[in-house]
Formats: structure tokens, C-alpha cells, sequence
């Protein structure tokens, strides 16, 4: 039998604000609790909510409560925004929604606060000018924190405010075909004759489809057989970026969860691809999709700011650097980031960017390339971090991506074309 939805969302929400958490872990854990494929859409679409506009439901909430609920009561204030959010956002009946979040609060223990649950949702009910936020503070009226509104307004002061509203929209479902299963064209038939609509946005990248409306992708024609993967258009350019070749050495640098290392072997399947992450658990998923969709890499468990430790006398053709960084770019995607993510959390990561940036720069052959990649939107971890390091490299060269993009580097902000926030640069390496 399943448990209480609402009662599901509260926790998981309690654990990633007050426990720090990642949505996607506490997420998955709940929905095994959940029989229904409905109900497990459900509880995505409430946590995934509550994430988005938590600034706006703790404003409602201090409106119409005295004093929020505390220590060990504070999954229960999370079910109160679970609650609000059904009200204002979703199409749940008001009276299923305040009925049902008020029977979670018993499997929450929170008996003695269901009067209060109840009133605090009638009140809504009753008078939903609570959720008017024209002259509540910007991380209020835009659900951010105040870090990271100060940092686009400082990096895009013309088209900040678009930014943070590209951020709060649901991200559309890509897919990229595995061209050594079948065709773009076969599988756009293969989803059409299940009434699945599907564009391909890109010509110079027909494996990239973008469909109309999510799906339950395991539901999708060919899953299990490995015709397609789960790709945002942004990193579908990755493998198509660094460009490499049959026979070509390559060393997917920070490789988990192994979506670029498999583009990249689909489109040179006869590449010798290292692909390596310091995180074994993360690995994991690697082996998966390497194993689903027919694919053969050597997998290493070890740490791109330190190739001492592996490498040996190792050089590559090409190397793709998706650094570890913000996330920025992805809150869309990941909406918890936004409250997981800390303002001390950058310089740190500038630093490791330039580390392993830095570090793994002598192991490219000489003419050969790398592609440096981000999924975040903050020039520090993108532009500048290039600029710094072509300034202490004289052998160095900022290259063109590719014949369809000739520009030095790439910024994708988010919703552009659909796609996720990304940065892409390219650097060749010169024989003097």
C-alpha cells in the first residue's frame, strides 16, 4: 500500500533545505514508496514545486502563522508548503488538497497540528491576493537567493530578470538517438506511431530531438533496447564539439553519469575512450549506459585534478573537461540547486576548475584538442576562467567550436532554444 503523498513530499523537501540533501537521492526514495505511476508523477511535480517557489510559500506562511513550526516539527511546515502549493499551482481540487494534506499530518505525527494545517490552507482559500509579491524583496518576488540574483545582475545586467523567470519553467524533455541502433528518422516514426510528437531543432545534430510533452521515458519506444538516451540539447553539443575520430584517443576527464562519454562513442565508435570520475558511486550510471546502449569504454575510478596517481605516460587526441561547477545553468532542471548551492561555494570551485584545467593540460598530444564545458552561467567559472588560463599558456590557442558555430566560445543561458545554461570553449594545443 502506498504511503501518504503529501506526507512523502514534506519529508523530502524537509531533507533537502534543513539537511542538505539532493532532491534527485530523496526523491527516487520516495517514489519506490508509491504504487501508482500517477502518484509517483505527483509527488515529483509537488517536491520539484516547492523547491521552485519555497521564498514565496515561507512569505504566505509568515502572513497567516505567528511563528513557524521548529526542531522537530519543521517536517510539518514543509507540509504546510506542500499544501499552499497545491492550492495555488496545481489543478488539484481545493478540497482534496486541503483534505489530503491534512490526513499526512497524522502520518507525520503532527496530530495536534491539524487545526492549524487546516486553517492555514482555508485561509488561502478564502483571500489569494497572500501570494501578491509586486513589493516583496527580489528573492521573494523571483524565488532565489539573494547570492545568486546579485551575481546575473552583475554578469547580465541587461537580461537578468529573464534568467531567473527561464529558471522557474519546467524543462523540456530532450533526446539524443544512438545512431548505431537506429535512425533520427526511424525513430521519430517509432514515436509518432505512439502519438508522441518530436522536432529536430538542430540540422547539424539530427540525433537531437526535442518532444512536445514529458513522457516516462522508460515508456518510450526502444528504452531497454538502447535506441536513445535522456540528453539536454546544451550537452548533446559536447561530443559533437570536441569532434573526435575513429582511432582517436580520448579521455572523458569528469565522465559521470556518462551521457557525453556515450555520445561521444556513438558518433566514433571506434575511439579509444578513457572515461574516468573520482566518485565510484557515481560510476554506477556510467556502466548502465554504457551497458544499455551497446557501448564499450575503459571506466576508471580516479580523480582529474591529480593525473600523477593515473595517467602514467597516457597522452590523448582529444579530451573532453566537463568541470565540476555551480550547476547554475541547470536550476531549472535541478531547482534544489538554487537552495544547495552557497555563495562560499564558488571560489573553491574556480579554484579546482583551474586546477584540473591546469593539470590535465600537458596530458593532450600537441595539435590536439580539448573542450572545456560548464553547465553554469557565472563568467568566473567560464569566459574568465579561459582567459586566465590562456594568459599563462603560450601554448594555448582558442579555436572556433565547429563550422555551424565559429565563435571562440559558446554561453547557452537558460531556455535558450530550449536548452539548459552551458559554456563551451575550445583550446588547441600549439607546437611551440
Amino acid at each position: 500500500m502506498s504511503k501518504n503523498l503529501r506526507a512523502l513530499a514534506a519529508t523530502a523537501c524537509y531533507q533537502v533545505v534543513d539537511q542538505g540533501k539532493s532532491l534527485s537521492e530523496v526523491l527516487h526514495k520516495a517514489q519506490i514508496e508509491m504504487d501508482s505511476p500517477l502518484d509517483k508523477a505527483l509527488l515529483q511535480e509537488i517536491c520539484f514545486g516547492v523547491m521552485r517557489y519555497l521564498p514565496q510559500l515561507e512569505t504566505v506562511c509568515q502572513k497567516l502563522m505567528d511563528k513557524p513550526l521548529v526542531k522537530h516539527l519543521r517536517p510539518l511546515q514543509f507540509l504546510i508548503y506542500v499544501g499552499l502549493y497545491q492550492l495555488k499551482f496545481l489543478r488539484v481540487p481545493d478540497h482534496a488538497a486541503i483534505g489530503e494534506t491534512v490526513e499526512a499530518a497524522r502520518e507525520l505525527k503532527g496530530q495536534s497540528l491539524t487545526g492549524l494545517i487546516n486553517a492555514v490552507l482555508r485561509s488561502v482559500q478564502r483571500k489569494p491576493e497572500v501570494f501578491d509579491f509586486q513589493d516583496a524583496p527580489l528573492p521573494v518576488q523571483y524565488n532565489h537567493p539573494s547570492w545568486i540574483i546579485t551575481q546575473l545582475q552583475q554578469a547580465y545586467p541587461d537580461n537578468w530578470q529573464q534568467i531567473l523567470d527561464e529558471n522557474q519553467q519546467k524543462a523540456p524533455l530532450w533526446l539524443r538517438v544512438n545512431q548505431l541502433r537506429t535512425t533520427p528518422e526511424a525513430y521519430l516514426a517509432a514515436l509518432a506511431a505512439e502519438g508522441i510528437a518530436a522536432s529536430q531543432p538542430f540540422a547539424y545534430l539530427p540525433c537531437a530531438l526535442l518532444l512536445e510533452q514529458a513522457s516516462d521515458v522508460t515508456l518510450l519506444p526502444g528504452y531497454a533496447d538502447g535506441w536513445f538516451s535522456v540528453q539536454d540539447g546544451a550537452a548533446q553539443h559536447a561530443a559533437y564539439f570536441l569532434g573526435a575520430r575513429n582511432k582517436d584517443s580520448v579521455l572523458d576527464a569528469c565522465c559521470a553519469p556518462g551521457g557525453k562519454t556515450c555520445h561521444i562513442l556513438e558518433l566514433a565508435p571506434e575511439a579509444d575512450v578513457l572515461a574516468l570520475d573520482k566518485d565510484p558511486r557515481r560510476l554506477d550510471r556510467v556502466y548502465d549506459n554504457l551497458d544499455r546502449l551497446g557501448l564499450d569504454a575503459r571506466v576508471m575510478t580516479a580523480d582529474a585534478a591529480d593525473p600523477d596517481d593515473w595517467a602514467g605516460f597516457q597522452t590523448f587526441d582529444r579530451i573532453l573537461l566537463d568541470v565540476p561547477c555551480s550547476a547554475t545553468g541547470v536550476i531549472r532542471r535541478h531547482p534544489d540547486i538554487r537552495w544547495l548551492r552557497k555563495k562560499t561555494d564558488i571560489a573553491p570551485l574556480v579554484e579546482l576548475q583551474q586546477q584540473i584545467l591546469r593539470n590535465i593540460w600537458p596530458l593532450l598530444k600537441p595539435d590536439a584538442e580539448l573542450l572545456y564545458a560548464t553547465c553554469s552561467v557565472l563568467p568566473e567559472e567560464n569566459q574568465q576562467q579561459i582567459e586566465a588560463f590562456l594568459a599563462d599558456h603560450a601554448d594555448a590557442q582558442l579555436i572556433p567550436l565547429a563550422d555551424s558555430h565559429p565563435q571562440l566560445h559558446w554561453q547557452i543561458l537558460p531556455g535558450q532554444q530550449q536548452m539548459d545554461g552551458f559554456f563551451y570553449a575550445k583550446l588547441r594545443k600549439t607546437k611551440r
